[in-house]
């Protein structure tokens, strides 16, 4: 029986390190010299099996420092409303959260206007960290009409995200979505342990029950570490 192409075997040999997680993500692969070496091929060869993973998506290239095993991004579905513990855990990994401020606040301009209350009206306001293995996806901000949520503030939300309280105190019937690339402000940057110049996903999401307008939430995201997606019929 014949043999697969040299850059095959190459590709097979990098592909089994990269799914055993014996290189994990960030891990620096061997050069193309050290796998023509290797392998007795020519650096072309093993230039192939390379070329080949990183439009795959496994490696990415960083110039001048070498090819790495790609980080993961976590995925949400952007036309609907899932409860990010649930979809960490769903992944297999490990969820937790960090409540950085729950507090009732007055609604300045934008705010009044995004929740629609009259400025000045008492809303409520949490900011919270949420963590997949320990490593910060996603920074909540989220302010609450306390008319329709009146408990929202008493929460551990330790133990429960607001998604998760919020559908079941108040059924979601309507969402609004729209995203943009940032460059995060260094506050932000530091809640989500990132450079001040990493792009971010900013998601700003308002959920309504029935005709009532629940809440206003800005979900910042670090780029390299998360992607939202869209499906739809047409």
């Amino acid at each position: 029986m014949a043999q697969s192409p040299r850059y095959l075997q190459i590709k097979q040999y990098l592909h089994e390190k990269i799914q055993s997680r014996v290189w994990p993500p960030g891990h620096r692969i061997p050069t193309e010299i050290e796998l023509s070496e290797q392998f007795s091929v020519s650096r072309m060869t093993a230039n192939k099996a390379i070329r080949d993973l990183v439009k795959d998506g496994l490696l990415e290239r960083t110039p001048r420092l070498g090819t790495f095993v790609c980080q993961k991004k976590a995925e949400s579905p952007l036309m609907a409303i899932r409860n990010i513990a649930e979809e960490v855990k769903n992944r297999g990994h490990h969820y937790t959260s960090e409540v950085i401020s729950q507090a009732t606040v007055k609604a300045s301009d934008e705010i009044a206007l995004q929740l629609g209350v009259r400025h000045g009206t008492d809303v409520y306001f949490t900011q919270i960290v949420h963590f997949e293995n320990d490593s910060p996806i996603q920074l909540e901000e989220r302010w609450v009409n306390p008319d329709f949520a009146p408990s929202y503030i008493e929460q551990d939300f330790t133990r429960q995200t607001p998604n998760e309280y919020l559908v079941q105190a108040c059924p979601l019937s309507d969402i609004e979505h729209t995203v943009e690339a940032i460059l995060p402000a260094k506050r932000i940057a530091d809640l989500l342990k990132i450079r001040s110049g990493s792009p971010c996903l900013l998601l700003n999401r308002r959920t309504w029950s029935n005709k009532n307008l629940i809440s206003t939430a800005l979900l910042y995201h670090p780029g390299d570490k998360y992607k939202l997606s869209s499906r739809s019929k047409v």
